[in-house]
């Protein structure tokens, strides 16, 4: 990772600085921005397009944009000079051109380990409800086709003694880890670079380092990798086309880990057993196909949609603009070379 050698105080900064956030926050923290800053907010709510964007990033000093607003190198052109920060409400920043900001000097910063537990629930959830064929069952019900109790109808699988196979250990690799040493499962896992014994043992996990091998022996298989051109459809055809036929998939990442194409083939082919997935290929589309899957659970991107996070978050925000204000580095600034 690189160390950055320019400071914040080398920027000219306003004492109430116009800060313009790009969707709806929750109330406290919309009411707490407005008290400190020059605040514009959406309140419509909806996505900006590319050049209501850069008009932003024209008439702020700092920018709050989400993972859904893509800021690439030709927009900060356009914007001009007077962006001073990018306050990103989320940890993933890998929809920002982090070069660009760094060759302009605009601080970007992050709210980092704010939705680790919301999103190890939410996937521990998955694990749990796809090999259980939770999805079906509750359509069942709802389609009113449930007929009563039989001994051998709706049958799934217990996940005590599974193997789960964990790509990306980091925190929130780790809390899943944690998670499901409790319900007994098996945790294999492969990152980058192998973590230290110690937290290995704690986890009881067990690094393995070929990634095909990993994929091959999975029972369930959760991904946990930020998006980046190295893991760009991590899980393709070919990988796909090695794992177990009773093996489960869980993504509560980002979409594009998954080639979806090839994901639906396997389903419908029934190569794999089923998959729970929180995020998609083309968000907010989703492909018609997975909805329809009777093995598959889909949910609206709900990893970090609780109360709680999202105000942390918030007031994560809030914290890094002030001390970028007060002319001393944020707590949460991003260095390039982060992903």
């Amino acid at each position: 990772m690189t160390v950055v050698t320019d400071t914040p105080a080398e920027r000219r900064l306003p004492d109430r600085p116009r800060v313009h956030v790009t969707r709806r926050l929750l109330p406290s923290v919309e009411a707490r921005m407005s008290e400190l800053f020059d605040v514009v907010l959406n309140t419509a709510d909806r996505p900006l397009n590319r050049d209501e964007l850069v008009d932003a990033m024209r008439e702020s000093d700092v920018l709050v944009p989400t993972v859904t607003d893509r800021i690439d190198a030709e927009m900060f052109t356009e914007a001009g000079n007077r962006l001073g920060m990018i306050a990103n409400f989320g940890a993933g920043i890998e929809h920002i051109d982090l070069h660009e900001a760094r060759r302009r000097k605009i601080i970007v910063t992050n709210t980092p380990g704010v939705f680790t537990d919301d999103t190890a629930d939410l996937t521990m959830m998955l694990i749990l409800s796809v090999p259980r064929r939770v999805g079906e069952g509750s359509r069942l019900i709802r389609d009113g086709k449930w007929t009563g109790w039989e001994p051998s109808t709706m049958l799934g699988h217990c996940i005590g003694g599974k193997r789960l196979a964990i790509v990306g250990m980091g925190r929130i690799g780790q809390a899943v880890a944690h998670r499901a040493r409790a319900f007994g499962l098996e945790v294999v896992y492969h990152n980058r670079q192998r973590l230290p014994a110690s937290i290995e043992n704690m986890f009881g996990a067990t690094y393995e380092p070929d990634l095909e091998k990993l994929i091959a022996e999975a029972d369930i298989l959760s991904l946990h990798c930020p998006a980046a051109a190295s893991t760009h459809h991590i899980l393709n055809a070919a990988r796909l086309s090695e794992m177990k036929p009773s093996a489960f998939i869980i993504n509560t990442a980002r979409g594009d880990l998954i080639d979806e194409e090839a994901l639906i083939a396997a389903l419908q082919e029934g190569r794999i057993a089923g998959a729970g997935l929180d995020v998609f290929a083309h968000e907010p589309q989703v492909d018609p196909r997975l909805i329809t899957l009777p093995n598959v659970i889909t949910l609206p991107h709900l990893g970090s949609a609780t109360i709680e996070g999202r105000e942390h978050a918030g007031e994560k925000v809030i914290a890094n603009i002030r001390f970028w204000v007060d002319g001393h580095r944020p707590p949460d600034q991003v260095l390039e070379g982060w992903a």
